[in-house]
């Protein structure tokens, strides 16, 4: 691991201050995904910006309704809110499907929606990753790909993102909350918080030098039943080859966001319309331009059918 200078912030906005002026910050708080990408020398940031003292760790009633889940509420406590069982169940299954128990009461909800991928090319730094090391290439696109994305992706990467609590929060309408290093706030809304690789993978969200999540905004509850499926290759600690999330309406309606498939949770109000046609019509919706490769083809049929599944389970 690279040594590296460190700092306790003292408020949101002196962090984001602190981290635009200091060439190589990063924040840290659980630190689960980031100390383990420092030890491989993946991330050697030369400054780390402790912000677990900021007292975000909070779960509030929204003023509009909903929920404000504070950026430092840690997994375990988010699942486990009475609030998010009963209202947001879907968003409390992601969670329990993630990780492991000691990871969920570590990990953070800013940090779990920047995790970065698993891609075995962007781990080992003897490899060409556009991610890790922009314009080297993608060693991906030859290598080998089962895991990686099959939509949303490009010509310089088809890493595909490995957050299942961001696939409930995209099907939920969350919104990010931010302070920036001028002290300055905005809000995100979760379809407009991860970008798509296009040439520059290196930018995975909308975040500004400095930016820094204070909350993340769940609208008022949905109604309905609340479903997430996960589908991988073992039956715990393991990322997803296929994840569905949905909130179905006694009448069929309702929203689906797909994870496992792309370089951000994949929703779509194309898809969404065709949720009373069935999984065929909606797989067909999300996975419009799909460029899958011979290795993750089978993701296509795989999600169409975890949707089926879904749907029986919602009518059930």
């Amino acid at each position: 691991m690279k040594a590296f200078s460190y700092e306790r912030a003292s408020s949101p906005a002196d962090a984001a201050a602190s981290a635009a002026r200091t060439p190589g910050a990063r924040f840290i708080a659980g630190g689960t995904n980031l100390l383990d990408l420092m030890k491989l020398e993946i991330e050697t940031p030369q400054h780390l910006i402790d912000v677990n003292g900021l007292e975000l760790d909070k779960i509030e009633e929204a003023p509009a309704g909903g929920l404000r889940i504070g950026a430092l509420v840690r997994n375990t406590d988010l699942a486990a809110d009475s609030r998010v069982r009963g209202d947001y169940a879907l968003l409390s299954r992601a969670l329990l499907a993630g990780a492991s128990g000691q990871l969920r009461n570590k990990a953070t909800t800013a940090g779990n929606l920047l995790q970065r991928t698993r891609c075995p090319y962007f781990y080992d730094t003897n490899q060409a990753c556009n991610k890790r090391l922009p314009g080297s290439g993608c060693a991906a696109l030859g290598g080998v790909s089962r895991q990686l994305a099959v939509v949303g992706t490009s010509d310089a990467c088809i890493a595909s993102h490995p957050s299942d609590m961001a696939v409930a929060m995209r099907a939920l309408d969350a919104t990010v909350e931010t302070v920036r290093a001028d002290g300055s706030t905005r809000s995100i809304p979760m379809a407009d918080f991860h970008l798509l690789p296009g040439t520059t993978p290196h930018r995975e969200t909308a975040l500004d030098k400095g930016e820094l999540i204070t909350a993340v905004t769940l609208p008022k509850p949905l109604g309905g039943t609340h479903v997430y499926r996960k589908v991988r290759d073992r039956a715990s600690y393991a990322f997803a080859l296929v994840s569905v999330g949905a909130v179905i309406q006694r009448d069929g309606s309702g929203r689906v966001a797909v994870g496992g498939v792309a370089p951000k949770p994949w929703r779509s109000d194309e898809a969404d319309a065709e949720l009373q046609q069935g999984a065929r019509a909606v797989a067909d919706r999300l996975f419009a331009g799909a460029r899958p490769t011979a290795q993750n083809e089978f993701k296509l049929l795989l999600t169409r059918r975890t949707l089926a599944a879904v749907l029986v389970e919602a009518k059930e």
